[in-house]
Order: C-alpha cells, then sequence, then structure tokens
C-alpha cells in the first residue's frame, strides 16, 4: 500500500508535499503530481499539508477517485521507479487519464 494523489491536484501541483516527503517520491507529470508507489514509506507526511486534500492512504481514497489508484501506478509503468524524484524534474507527460481531464479552472 502506498498514498496516491488523485483528481484534485489535476492542474493545481502546489507542491507543498515534494518539500514534505522525506524519501522524494512524489513525482510531477505535466498536468499533476504522482506517488511512486514502490518508494513511498507510508509515512503521510505529504498527506495534511495539501491545500486541496487529493492524496489519501491507499484504503481511504474515496470511491469516486477509486480509479486513480491504478492511474498513479500505470504512471510509472515506463519509468519504473528511479529512487527520487528531485533528479528527474518534471516529466512531460501524464497518465491517459488526467490527460483527458478538462482543464480546471484555478481562480
Amino acid at each position: 500500500m502506498s498514498y496516491v494523489i488523485a483528481q484534485p491536484c489535476v492542474d493545481v501541483k502546489d507542491k507543498a508535499c515534494l518539500e514534505e516527503c522525506p524519501v522524494d517520491c512524489i513525482y510531477e507529470g505535466e498536468r499533476a503530481l504522482y506517488i511512486q508507489p514502490d518508494e513511498c514509506v507510508d509515512c503521510g507526511a505529504c498527506e495534511p499539508v495539501c491545500p486541496v486534500e487529493a492524496i489519501f492512504y491507499e484504503d481511504d481514497v474515496p470511491a469516486k477517485w477509486q480509479v486513480y489508484i491504478q492511474a498513479n501506478a500505470e504512471f510509472f509503468t515506463e519509468l519504473g521507479s528511479p529512487g527520487g524524484a528531485s533528479k528527474l524534474g518534471l516529466i512531460e507527460h501524464d497518465h491517459a487519464l488526467v490527460a483527458a481531464q478538462p482543464q480546471q479552472s484555478l481562480a
């Protein structure tokens, strides 16, 4: 199990969670952030700092966002487990589920 970033993060990417993550397992896609499930140590440091409440422990993801569990894991299919997000920086793609979302207004 690990933490998952769901729909409220799309087009927001506040990044407060990046600063709190002690193992650097939160990666930045074009429109959303993703937690590498094999690198996450389940510490929960990221969850309370998310201003849009997009981060959930995998067992606690609301039903309406359950698809983000699989999308989060699948984001790393090609990327694998690089061992730290900071050395990669922005990854210039998103999972198809995120890419298909209508652009969210940040107003």
